[in-house]
């Protein structure tokens, strides 16, 4: 990466910029774009409030919604094999345009996902940013070399933090409509998702969407993290994850530039005990335990919005937030159980209705063969008689025989003769 940039090989990310004259620098040469995002999204946001109980929620295709992000350099063999044991008919890979020498490896490898839904996230750094016409170039060799096996192109990721390269969203427009003239020109039948901002900074998703610039997405990805809420439940200046989910709705709803489409291109928690592999602090990272209780309940959470088209979980192997850990071989956490049965379970499922009293969520699906299934949770324990019509199973797909059902932080699934 074009210095000061520098990529963090143990978390998957590039390291914080230390140059703060630099940074001072770069905000006050894109002050006129900041005091766009902010003029934006005074008149966005409260607009997409006041609409968001109007959207109406789609019918999500659940064989597409499961998605997981895989490495095509790490344990590749490995890796295939887990894909295919999980279930999951899509998959996410990273690609660094710093690194185009890669690009024949990664469609050897691209080539073995037999059968599978590719979404490429093509990550940035700054001289990609800064000259244009190298982007063109590097750009047009991925699309005319993928372009038959991606599913789905993601520009760009991250735009939010100047630490992966960009310090507008006028610096990341001028960046995707480079892709976007190249759709149109060149390769009219890829698919073209932006502008993955991070976190719940929906400012800058809203002038992404409502701007002059002359592009168009066919669809809105988000990394929408919720790690530092704690639970997935838990509340952020007033909003759930479902109302995050539904006011961002609104927005790609609303806008002229995108197709109805959410793709969640990234989320995770951090594991305790990982660092340096750990993406974030100490403070944020949770146990094992409850790393594979958040993943499943935000799953759980997102597919009963019914507005998300796909959820990327990031990742499948990476020691300090996978489902694998690869620090001494390869160890399949807990979570890693947890999301096949998920996926096993619920990638045919028809939606029916979420519940929330007190605390205690149940999930209501119909299966394919007209079974009807409940997934219990309570944030606050509680304890129901196990019915004869009942049959119970763990988060991980054990079968329970109690006589009592404890419901609390892992979901318990219960199909209901």
């Amino acid at each position: 990466m074009k210095q000061p940039y520098i990529w963090d090989n143990y978390s998957d990310q590039p390291y914080p910029l230390k140059d703060k004259n630099y940074k001072k620098e770069m905000r006050k040469r894109e002050f006129g774009s900041l005091l766009k995002t902010f003029f934006v999204s005074l008149v966005v946001l409260p607009v997409s409030l006041i609409l968001t109980p109007f959207v109406k929620r789609k019918q999500i295709d659940s064989s597409g919604f499961f998605c997981i992000g895989i490495d095509f350099e790490r344990e590749p063999e490995a890796t295939l094999a887990m894909v295919e044991e999980l279930g999951v008919e899509r998959v996410l890979v990273r690609f660094k345009l710093w690194e185009m020498e890669k690009l024949p490896l990664l469609k050897e490898f691209l080539l073995l996902c037999h059968g599978k839904k590719i979404t490429l996230k093509i990550l940035q750094d700054r001289e990609h940013v800064e000259d244009l016409e190298l982007l063109q170039r590097d750009l047009e060799n991925i699309f005319s070399t993928l372009g038959e096996i991606v599913d789905i192109f993601e520009i760009g990721s991250t735009i939010n933090r100047a630490k992966w390269g960009f310090f507008s969203v006028d610096e990341y427009s001028h960046f995707y409509k480079v892709a976007y003239d190249l759709k149109t020109s060149k390769y009219p039948n890829i698919k073209l998702v932006g502008s993955g901002v991070i976190d719940f900074e929906y400012h800058f998703t809203a002038h992404t969407l409502f701007n002059f610039c002359d592009y168009r997405f066919d669809g809105v990805s988000s990394l929408l993290y919720v790690d530092r809420r704690g639970t997935p439940e838990n509340m952020q200046m007033g909003f759930s994850l479902l109302d995050k989910i539904s006011l961002l709705t609104t927005m790609v709803w609303l806008s002229p530039k995108s197709a109805h489409e959410l793709h969640i291109t990234e989320t995770n928690w951090p594991i305790s005990g990982t660092a340096p592999y750990a993406p974030t602090s100490e403070f944020e990272c949770v146990s094992e335990a409850f790393y594979a209780d958040y993943m499943l309940r935000y799953h759980l959470l997102a597919f009963a919005s019914q507005q998300v088209d796909s959820l990327s979980w990031h990742q499948l192997v990476a020691a300090g937030y996978g489902l694998v850990d690869n620090r001494e071989g390869l160890r399949k956490r807990e979570a890693y159980e947890v999301y096949k049965y998920m996926v096993h379970t619920l990638k045919n499922a028809e939606f029916l209705r979420l519940d929330i009293k007190r605390g205690h969520h149940i999930l209501q699906c119909l299966l394919e063969n007209d079974e009807l299934l409940q997934i219990h949770w309570s944030l606050k324990p509680k304890t129901i008689k196990n019915e004869d019509i009942f049959r119970p199973f763990s988060s991980s797909g054990e079968k329970i025989e109690d006589e009592f059902l404890e419901i609390g932080s892992s979901p318990i699934y219960i199909f209901i003769k």
